[in-house]
């Protein structure tokens, strides 16, 4: 069952005019459920005119703060953004599901790491929570953000990265990028491109010195870096990423399976585990997804943005073959141990089963 927990809204803070830093609270009895790990998010439920809508949004707060926040910075278009921006108050409840999430490394108070960040827009606030625990947990290690933004102005949490500057001095070097306002230094204003990358390897970054990289922001800056991290000798296994998307912009209706699937000759019979308890349906193969499917069947399977970026819906295929459509969450070793995200799956052969439990 994807269970939601009620979070209290405890404090509000608008930290740029589109863009509210939310504390939450659960109940003393949910409390356990919320214990997170640096980079994880949460996935938060409303409903608008009747329709519900989940959204996720990544904790900024270090394991140390002992507060639980998120930033949520208004879309263009997004009703969950929008009421968040304008409408959340203090006192108001909020639904969430517990913390999850693979955007993290293993602390080791012992290391003397560097760590090196890549972050665009609102994609700064799990690299935050990264970037408090770090210089924390591991008091030998360093951590170099590059924090690509629009202008001044857009930069989220931008006095609290400066504090945490200078109360560990010498430990967190900031390298921001302005893609509008001109900087003193050239390569410092623009989109972060190959060219700036070299630039960046060349002349501010040791890439020999990085023992593990992060980005967070679009998929076009994500693929640029990457690709530039991968030819300045940082294996795959050292770099983490986190794509910030959304497949649901306003109130998009789920799609409905068909009533003729179980007489179609192109139709799979798919086994669904969820909390110990396997249900059978059938869904035509060049139908909806399996997790469409199995919400269409009354199963409450687990879910965020649909779109193939969060991992809120992966599931290991136990049964039969499926394809997957998009996959920006899953890592290679996950995807060859069988496991899928259920939004962005449809079945390829004429059985599958997969379970939401492993």
């Amino acid at each position: 069952m994807a269970r939601f927990y009620p979070l209290t809204v405890t404090d509000l803070r608008h930290d740029t005019r589109d863009a509210v830093v939310v504390t939450l609270a659960p109940r003393e009895a949910d409390r356990a459920a919320f214990h997170f790990l640096q980079g994880q998010y949460l996935t938060f439920r409303h409903a608008f005119d009747g329709e519900e809508l989940r959204r996720s949004y990544s904790i900024c707060s270090g394991l140390d703060d002992g507060t639980l926040r998120v930033g949520i910075k208004r879309v263009e278009g997004g009703a969950f953004s929008t009421w968040a921006n304008e409408e959340l108050a203090v006192g108001a409840v909020l639904e969430a599901m517990p913390p999850m999430g693979r955007f993290h490394a293993p602390i080791e108070p012992s290391q003397a790491r560097h760590y090196l960040g890549f972050a665009g827009g609102s994609g700064i606030t799990p690299i935050l929570s990264i970037i408090r625990t770090v210089l924390a947990r591991e008091p030998r290690s360093r951590f170099t953000l590059v924090y690509a933004n629009r202008q001044i102005s857009s930069i989220m949490f931008r006095e609290e990265l400066e504090d945490l500057k200078n109360l560990h001095l010498g430990r967190l070097s900031i390298l921001h990028v302005l893609e509008t306002e001109a900087q003193e230094i050239e390569l410092f204003t623009g989109l972060i491109d190959a060219a700036k990358m070299e630039a960046l390897f060349r002349s501010w970054i040791d890439p020999g010195s990085v023992d593990m990289a992060f980005i967070c922001g679009p998929e076009p800056m994500m693929l640029a870096i990457a690709k530039s991290l991968r030819a300045h000798g940082i294996a795959d296994d050292r770099i983490k990423f986190e794509l910030f998307a959304s497949g649901q912009p306003g109130r998009a209706k789920q799609k409905a399976v068909s009533v003729t699937a179980a007489a179609s000759a192109h139709a799979t019979e798919a086994t669904v585990t969820l909390d110990g308890t396997a249900r059978t349906f059938r869904i035509e193969k060049e139908g909806p997804s399996l997790l469409e499917a199995a919400l269409a069947h009354q199963i409450d399977a687990p879910y965020a943005c649909k779109a193939g970026v969060c991992s809120t819906c992966r599931a290991r295929v136990t049964e039969g073959e499926v394809e997957m459509a998009v996959n920006h969450a899953l890592e290679d070793y996950e995807v060859r141990q069988g496991y899928v995200l259920t939004c962005q799956s449809r079945p390829l052969t004429d059985r599958v089963a997969l379970s939401y439990d492993e």
